[in-house]
This record gives C-alpha cells, sequence and structure tokens, in this order.
C-alpha cells in the first residue's frame, strides 16, 4: 500500500522580498558605478519593480509545486486524477430502507415505481427520498422494502431515524402507509482534496486484481464520498473483511455497507476465490472530562479562552474518531486545550487507550470545567 512520507517544504525559487530588492539595486550599483540612498527616486522605482518580480516568483512557485500531488489543488487535482484513471466523487445522497404496508392482502400483485417520493411529518417536501428501483409486493403479501434516495445530496439526508420517513407524497392504491427502517446515512459532500489526494496516491494499488488489501480499500472509497477510512483484512485463507467509516466518523448503516459490498462485488475487483464480507467498524465509547486553568495575566482575554477551549475539545472527539484503529490519547486533547490559551490543563478522562484497526473512538459524555485563574 502506498505510504504517504513527510518531505520539507519545496521552494522551486526564492521570493524573500528582501533579498530579491537587494539583488536589484546591486545590480544597478554595479553597472552604474552609483550608490543608491534609501530615499533615491531611482531606489524608490527599483523597488516597486521588485514588488512586481515577488508576486511572479510566488506565482511561479505556486505553479510549479501545482503539479506536485502534494500541494495540487481544485482543478489541477482533478487533472492528476484523471492521468490515474481517478475522478472526484460527486456529493452522495443519504439512502435509507423503506418499508410499503398494504391495507389488505390483495389477490395480484401490486406495483410501488421507481421514483416513489417519501417525505418527513412536517416537512415542507423541499427534501423527500424517492425509491430508486421498482418494488413489486407479491399477491397475498402486505409488506414490501426498497431502498430509496434522498433528493438533495450532501448531509441534508443524514439522520432520519426509524420512522420518521412517513408521508407518501405520490398517492398509491392500497398503500396504508410507508416507513423507514433503517437510519438515514451516507450523505456527504464532494470530495474534498485531501480526501482525494490520498485515493490518487492509493490509486496503484487498485491496478492489481489479485485483491490486494489496497485495492479493496480504494475500491471500497471509491463507492461514496461519504467514505472517509477503509480497513480490509483477512481473518481467514480466502475470506476478506471490509471496515468502512463515514465522514465525521459515523458508523455506517446497513445501506451503506449493501453499498460498498456491491461495488466489491464487481468482477473486475474481487477475485472469484474471494468471499467478501463488509461489517462496520467496533465502537469504542469514551468521556472527556477535563478542568483548566488560564493565567492571571490573561484576565481580559477569559471569554475569548473559553469559548476557544470548547472549541479544541470538539476539534479533538471529532480528530479521534475521523480515523480507523486512531489510539484514544489525551496528550493530543492536552496539546489542543493548551493552544486554544489554558495555562495548565488536569484531564481525568479519557484514559490513553490502543485501538485495533477495526475499532473507532466514540465520544460519550463531556464535562468541561473553568478551574479559574491561576499563576503563571
Amino acid at each position: 500500500m502506498a505510504q504517504s512520507v513527510e518531505f520539507p517544504d519545496i521552494q522551486f525559487t526564492v521570493e524573500e522580498a528582501s533579498e530579491i530588492q537587494q539583488n536589484i539595486v546591486s545590480v544597478y550599483e554595479g553597472l552604474t558605478g552609483r550608490t543608491l540612498q534609501p530615499a533615491d527616486p531611482v531606489r524608490l522605482f527599483l523597488s516597486s519593480l521588485a514588488a512586481i518580480i515577488v508576486q511572479q516568483r510566488v506565482l511561479i512557485n505556486q505553479t510549479a509545486k501545482s503539479n506536485l500531488l502534494r500541494y495540487a489543488s481544485g482543478v489541477q487535482l482533478d487533472l492528476m486524477g484523471e492521468f490515474q484513471g481517478s475522478e472526484r466523487l460527486a456529493a452522495s445522497a443519504a439512502i435509507t430502507t423503506l418499508q410499503f404496508t398494504l391495507s389488505i392482502p390483495l389477490s395480484s400483485p401490486t406495483a410501488v415505481p421507481e421514483g416513489t417520493r417519501i417525505g418527513v411529518q412536517g416537512g415542507d417536501g423541499s427534501v423527500f427520498f424517492a425509491t430508486e428501483e421498482y418494488l413489486e409486493i407479491p399477491a397475498g403479501v402486505t409488506t414490501g422494502t426498497v431502498a430509496a434516495v434522498c433528493s438533495a445530496p450532501g448531509t441534508t439526508g443524514n439522520g432520519f431515524l426509524p420512522g420518521q420517513l412517513n408521508v407518501l407524497m405520490d398517492q398509491l392504491p392500497f398503500v396504508q402507509s410507508v416507513t423507514n427502517l433503517t437510519v438515514s446515512t451516507g450523505g456527504a459532500e464532494k470530495e474534498s482534496d485531501e480526501a482525494f489526494r490520498e485515493r490518487i496516491r492509493t490509486a496503484p494499488d487498485s491496478y492489481s486484481t489479485a485483491g490486494p488489501q489496497g485495492a479493496y480499500e480504494f475500491w471500497a472509497k471509491s463507492t461514496s464520498a461519504a467514505i472517509l477510512d477503509v480497513h480490509a483484512f483477512s481473518p481467514d485463507d480466502g475470506k476478506v473483511t471490509v471496515v468502512p467509516l463515514l465522514v465525521g466518523g459515523q458508523i455506517p448503516g446497513q445501506d451503506v455497507l449493501d453499498a460498498v459490498a456491491e461495488t466489491l462485488e464487481d468482477r473486475g475487483i474481487r477475485p472469484l476465490t474471494d468471499k467478501v464480507t463488509v461489517m462496520v467498524p467496533t465502537s469504542v465509547p469514551y468521556n472527556t472530562t477535563i478542568t483548566y486553568y488560564i493565567s492571571r495575566s490573561r484576565v481580559s482575554e477569559v471569554p475569548a479562552i473559553q469559548a476557544a477551549v470548547t472549541s479544541a475539545v470538539a476539534a479533538y472527539q471529532l480528530w479521534q474518531k475521523s480515523k480507523l484503529g486512531r489510539d484514544i490519547n489525551p496528550s493530543e486533547l492536552i496539546a489542543r486545550v493548551m493552544a486554544a490559551g489554558a495555562l495548565r490543563v488536569v484531564p481525568i478522562v479519557p484514559a490513553y487507550t490502543a485501538l485495533t484497526a477495526t475499532q473507532v473512538a466514540q465520544e460519550g459524555t463531556t464535562t468541561i470545567t473553568f478551574g479559574g485563574l491561576a499563576d503563571d
């Protein structure tokens, strides 16, 4: 699997303003034999030229660096992906499973057309779910299930609990009720530069059809922009288990697992002898309880620092659950709170906990206590 290596920042040309200006002045003085004083009009004119050259140097650096995967962004990154045969994933819509219930058993099959719309009680109809395929409820049966996708791509359709989607917007004969059986998940915005860059970096792993770990992880991530991280492993000969994690550290629902399984079922991806199972990561809950103090010399900044500390704790919790197998690390929490302006931090929990590659940390209760002002 391709690994990201840490390299120092690269600069193709010098863009230090003082150095460029001094070079221009030195060349002029060498050619003319004159010494330019700070207020000399010629020196001021040369300084204005130096500003233009500095801007050009900055553009040269940006343009050259955008040819490297580490620094490319936007359209340049899209073109790099094209070279590797990868495309940026578009915004994905949330999915769920719907159950239609008839008022009575019928002697003939009942059709639920593809695209039948279902909304939420009390909603304005701007956001709804539509069935992805034709559903036929057999004769003598009163219920049938079918997958449905949100009308609005992105995170809008995420989080509808079972039973919340229950308004049939397209009336169908003999259909008494409809409801979602699963939490709607899988909605995400267009793939970010960071996520797309990582997929491009691992794209060579996908060239093999022999079932390497990197290929399974690449193709699983390619299912949807909502999939943030994936771990694939072989628990036994001929068996592969794939564990996806969604953006924001969300645990995927069954609908997302089914979508990933469908992607990996492609014969150009899965070796014929591999039995692939897609499963959710194991949640490892932890609570967050800290007490922090602020320097007495920064008393005027107390409200701002308190807000920054609250944001730092939230950012830590998001970081903690944004990667499979990331150990629960209180040192990271302390570092972020200190950077937010705290003088010292007393964490009670969480304690350091090592996680396996199929586990993900999930925050529980959060208690943040301001201990008061303290001397440096």
